[in-house]
């Protein structure tokens, strides 16, 4: 009897934990597509990295917040193999300048409407006991709850949105027996945002180290993604967290100084 590999999709697939996550689904057997916005480089090289894995890789770019590039992206989807198992929503954006320039509100429809979006167009190949994973920041799941940087405020408020507007489709989801978990990560040493954020905050990752000890990397949070996703225990819903404490984010002295500048 022949099994086929079960299926992984990545948004954001190119680099950082998108790139880690797609490499640890196919070391598990997992064929696995990515999704890039303009690095189509480093998305060729994830591909081969998942092919030496012994899995089959497809790429596919565009534009997440545009309605037909993600047809586009299913429609390639759908010539590529005709079911999903994983949904790992994991690409995100608002400090990109060029494109808040264009659309002042960049922000919330690449980490709220362009999320929704994806499940909309990926739940009719999800079967039962598929699983749809949203990834986020400890400021973003605590948003409202603790101090922000500003620069990151944008950022944080739209995938809190994005989340809600997620957990607030599980009843759906659960009438097509997927489930929905949810993976927050402290600062991540090797990934963009941390040193983006530090031109404002100078000091702060220095800060987060002191106060949560060493902070996980792109690797760190592809393995939690991975178990979550293989682990049929986790209740849709649930939340796991990577690196510190969620408690140690809802008391942030050291960011008073950047509110009040």
């Amino acid at each position: 009897m022949v099994t086929r590999s079960k299926v992984a999709l990545i948004t954001g697939g190119s680099r950082g934990i998108g790139a880690a996550t797609a490499i640890a689904f196919a070391s598990r057997d997992y064929d696995v597509a990515v999704t890039y916005r303009n690095k189509v480089a480093r998305a060729a090289e994830v591909i081969e990295a998942i092919e030496m894995c012994g899995q089959r890789g497809l790429s596919v770019g565009g534009d997440i917040t545009k309605s037909a590039d993600v047809q586009r992206l299913f429609a390639t989807f759908k010539e590529w193999r005709n079911a999903l198992d994983v949904l790992v929503l994991n690409a995100s954006g608002g400090l990109e300048r060029d494109l808040l320039a264009a659309d002042p509100d960049y922000a919330m429809h690449i980490n709220r409407d362009a999320q929704l979006l994806l499940v909309e167009n990926a739940l009719p190949l999800m079967a039962k006991g598929s699983t749809i994973i949203f990834v986020t920041s400890h400021w973003a799941y605590l948003y409202g709850k603790t101090q922000q940087i500003p620069a990151y405020a944008p950022i944080a408020a739209s995938k809190y949105a994005g989340e809600q507007a997620l957990r607030a489709q599980q009843a759906m989801l659960a009438s097509h027996g997927v489930r929905l978990l949810i993976v927050t990560g402290d600062m991540i040493e090797d990934s963009i945002t941390p040193r983006l954020l530090e031109r404002s905050a100078p000091g702060l990752i220095a800060h987060r180290r002191a106060t949560s000890g060493p902070l996980p990397d792109s690797v760190d949070m592809s393995e939690a993604i991975v178990n979550a996703a293989e682990h049929p225990s986790l209740p849709s819903g649930h939340t796991v967290v990577v690196g510190g404490t969620l408690e140690s984010h809802l008391t942030i002295p050291f960011i008073h100084r950047y509110n009040s500048n």
